[in-house]
């Protein structure tokens, strides 16, 4: 950090002279302002890797000087420090620009863990052929988007990422830790719908021995492991209430009690959130809190939907196929320039997604390495027709309940569709491949599929 320079600005004696000598044992050159006026003559003048500023000045305020320094000099991170309690002021700092905020009384280790953090951010290079390789498309939607995260990637602020299904949410959270300061930290994505309600407090905080029955041993949480790093929480609208409470008091104060602890460990992450839900409409039904709302939703991101960008289609099987042949072997299959327009005028309800599952099984049900159009099963399905009442007059069977009942499909306890079709599958296909003697070229032809959907099959369900 030799020959780092950091612009200090405040109107305490005391804060100035505690962050110059926390910051010269860090090897810093540290400059003084006491007011907003001498702060924007030294930017003018000097050059500099960091500010910290305090948000009451004077002769104004640290919002104006964040301003001005994104109009300025964007280049530069600018670090809030706010009155404890003032979140409301540190959330106004981060959606001006500031990099991030420190509350009084300062935590020291905090101050040399953003100092570092910081100091990073003018070593990136965001440019944005940085995000080609994880967001495909030429189009206006795609270009807007990865001109975002190049930006979003620079701040700490947390960052709310909207939009459907399937549209690449987690995708956009990786790039921007990656491309962000923290890049060579940990990123720990979470679904928060997917853990028992019960264990959550310890899932994220963690815990201490003898804490609760099971509790064998110490055991960290999710904010400790994404420490230096990122949290992505997935689906952060299936938090139950008493949940987001505690995760509101985590974000705020930047520290976690596990669980039997009696005392709080500083956290170093930046928070990622993301949902398919509208948030807007989950606090109107008090589903979810309206001050983590606001303290999730810094920034917004919004993932733009397939049928937004459905010229970028090409790109993006184009990739996915190639994937495909990767993992599974064999050539990259053209797509017929038929199957390219059923794609083109497709609704995609599952997005970018449900792009790379059709793709998927047409990449096992083609021939002669050409996708055609019914390789897609893109079909419009026939709307299933209630049977008619039966006539009042017309006796009715009695055995009729009972043999629909006896055909009546049920899936086993504790046990997914998913699971059970793949089951199936395997019993079939090892039955076919028994009675060729494993010859697989004739068991595909018994099974009705191609060679290639043969192979794909066996090493999806790892049967070779």
């Amino acid at each position: 950090m030799t020959n780092k320079r950091t612009l200090i600005v405040d109107d305490e004696p005391d804060i100035r002279e505690l962050l110059e000598i926390t910051l010269g044992r860090m090897k810093l050159e540290t400059v003084t302002a006491a007011d907003l006026t001498s702060a924007m003559a030294l930017l003018g003048s000097e050059s500099f890797d960091l500010c910290l500023t305090d948000m009451h000045l004077p002769d104004g305020n640290g919002l104006q000087l964040v301003e001005h320094i994104n109009a300025n000099h964007p280049q530069l991170p600018v670090a809030m420090i706010t009155a404890f309690g003032s979140m409301d002021t540190a959330i106004g700092a981060l959606k001006a620009g500031a990099f991030d905020f420190l509350q009084k009384p300062i935590d020291l280790e905090q101050l040399r863990s953003l100092v570092e953090t910081a100091l990073k951010v003018s070593e990136l290079d965001t440019s944005s052929n940085n995000t080609n390789n994880n967001l495909l498309g030429n189009s206006d939607a795609m270009a807007q988007l990865r001109a975002q995260i190049n930006k979003l990637s620079r701040s700490q602020a947390p960052i709310y990422i909207s939009g459907e299904s399937g549209s690449g949410k987690e995708v956009a959270a990786r790039l921007i830790h990656a491309l962000g300061p923290r890049g060579s930290g940990p990123f720990v994505p979470v679904n928060c719908g997917a853990i028992p309600s019960e264990l959550m407090e310890s899932e994220f905080f963690g815990h201490v021995k003898g804490s609760f029955t099971g509790a064998v041993g110490d055991k960290e949480g999710l904010f400790q492991a994404a420490g230096g790093g990122t949290l992505f929480l997935d689906e952060v609208a299936d938090l139950p209430l008493t949940m987001q409470v505690k995760l509101l008091r985590a974000i705020q104060e930047k520290a976690v009690r596990p669980v039997g602890s009696q005392s709080e460990d500083v956290t170093d992450v930046r928070v990622l959130s993301a949902t398919h839900k509208d948030l807007v409409e989950e606090v109107a039904a008090g589903r979810f809190r309206q001050d983590l709302y606001y303290r999730l939703n810094v920034i917004e991101l919004r993932m733009p939907s397939l049928r937004e960008h459905l010229e970028d289609i090409p790109d993006l099987a184009a990739a996915s196929l190639e994937r495909l042949a990767r993992e599974y072997g064999g050539s990259v299959p053209n797509v017929s320039s038929g199957a390219m327009e059923v794609l083109q005028t497709y609704s995609f309800p599952g997005n970018v997604r449900e792009l790379e599952n059709i793709l998927e099984r047409a990449f096992t049900l083609c021939e002669n390495d050409e996708i055609s159009p019914d390789d897609l099963q893109l079909q419009e399905a026939t709307p299933v027709r209630a049977a008619p009442p039966p006539d009042a007059d017309e006796p009715q069977s009695a055995a009729a309940p009972a043999a629909a009942e006896e055909t009546e499909l049920r899936l086993p306890s504790g046990v997914s569709l998913e699971e059970y079709l793949e089951d199936i599958e395997r019993q079939l296909i090892t039955r076919a491949l028994d009675a060729t003697r494993w010859n697989k070229t004739a068991a595909a032809k018994e099974l009705g599929i191609t060679f290639r959907a043969l192979r794909y099959k066996l090493k999806k369900l790892e049967l070779e």
